[in-house]
């Protein structure tokens, strides 16, 4: 016998999470579960599901980089008659799939603007004797708070509804620790999984990606000042400047501005939406310029392709930036704040990148593997 499992997913900004949770979901399938799959805004339409059950509530997502306010499908900020229909909608589908294993990504450590759902889904989950087993999902780097109650919160909250933390990182590089103060609060409902990579392994076309300088930024909010950059690094560059700079701009990038992007490239660059192969694309190629978000970082590291890294840190984020400079550290990348950025500095960036090793990964990346077994191994102690 094999459980069922719900996964609750919600990304706000970049597409980071959904990817993470598709591929646990995945290697659960592959396990013999039966996932469903909830999901709180649209997914990219790289995103593998296959196998999946997805359920889509009303889209929400975070109207800028601060956060503070999420909007609708539409563009509006959300009501509380909205957030009633969507909580009602939740728990339906909590109820319709009856699951034995309830996984929550981010919550309790992010997330808190959607408490209105995700607090009664705790309690309706907690309340059923058939749902065994309460996971949380975490990527390896937490964002800091300013107000130290709020993470005091998180633990708070965890203990009080949370059977296992999964942490995807491997600790020889990223701990739980090192960016939440509470960490041993709940260091007996933590497990750490690996890094969670499940390489899409779509092929381009023959000769696509060969020596290729390839620029990419995830779903691609907040990466048009690294994108504008790049159109006009390539003239300025000793080492990539014979090259072909591809640029892959993310799907939640507006049109209006993906058109303006395509009409300044110059000669020898490439504009295009982000795509499926990416992979494979640095596979070929001769340097990687991107952020450091979770996935695009764990792609670079698998195809040991020499590479920039550029982190997204607007409004105080951090969480690239720590994950770029412990990369840095190791000398695996060059690191370049993005609130310096200029083309002639992304240029001496890609040069200096160039000038550094291709190296084998020694990163433990079977992390949704290692997940879909923890999770079902937790689950039949628990039967």
């Amino acid at each position: 016998m094999t459980p069922s499992v719900l996964i609750y997913v919600q990304h706000l900004l970049g597409t980071g999470h959904v990817v993470r949770a598709a591929a646990i979901g995945r290697a659960l399938r592959r396990r013999g579960c039966a996932v469903t799959m909830v999901c709180g805004n649209t997914p990219p339409p790289t995103l593998d599901t296959d196998g999946l059950t997805i359920i889509a509530l009303p889209p929400v997502r975070a109207s800028d980089a601060t956060f503070q306010e999420l909007i609708d499908e539409h563009g509006e900020p959300i009501t509380d008659q909205w957030k009633d229909r969507r909580r009602e909608r939740l728990l339906e589908v909590f109820d319709a799939c009856q699951p034995d294993i309830l996984l929550t990504e981010t919550y309790p450590f992010g997330r808190r603007q959607l408490a209105f759902e995700l607090k009664p889904l705790m309690e309706k989950a907690r309340a059923r004797a058939g749902t065994r087993l309460i996971a949380g999902s975490v990527r390896d780097i937490l964002v800091p708070k300013a107000d130290r109650r709020k993470e005091e919160e998180m633990a708070e909250t965890a203990l009080r509804y949370f059977d296992l933390i999964l942490v995807h990182s491997d600790p020889g590089m990223v701990k739980l620790d090192d960016s939440f103060p509470f960490a041993h609060r709940v260091a007996h409902l933590v497990t750490y999984t690996g890094y969670v990579y499940l390489a899409n392994r779509a092929e381009p076309s023959p000769l696509e990606g060969i020596d290729e300088v390839i620029v990419s930024c995830g779903g691609g909010v907040g990466a048009l000042h690294l994108l504008r950059c790049a159109l006009n690094a390539r003239s300025l560059s000793t080492r990539a400047g014979g090259a072909t700079w591809r640029l892959l701009v993310g799907h939640h990038l507006d049109e209006a501005v993906f058109s303006s992007l395509v009409s300044a490239n110059g000669d020898g660059v490439i504009v295009e939406r982000a795509r499926p192969d990416f992979p494979r694309l640095l596979d070929r190629a001769r340097l990687s310029i991107s952020q450091a978000g979770y996935n695009t970082t764990l792609d670079v590291l698998a195809s040991g392709v020499p590479s920039v890294l550029v982190p997204f840190a607007q409004e105080g984020e951090s969480e690239q930036t720590m994950r770029a400079l412990a990369l840095a550290g190791r000398e695996r990348v060059i690191c370049v704040k993005e609130t310096t950025l200029t083309p002639d500095i992304l240029a001496r960036a890609a040069d200096a990148a160039l000038a550094l090793p291709r190296v084998e990964n020694p990163t433990d990346m079977n992390g949704a593997r290692a997940s879909a077994d923890t999770l079902i191994r937790e689950w039949e102690k628990r039967r």
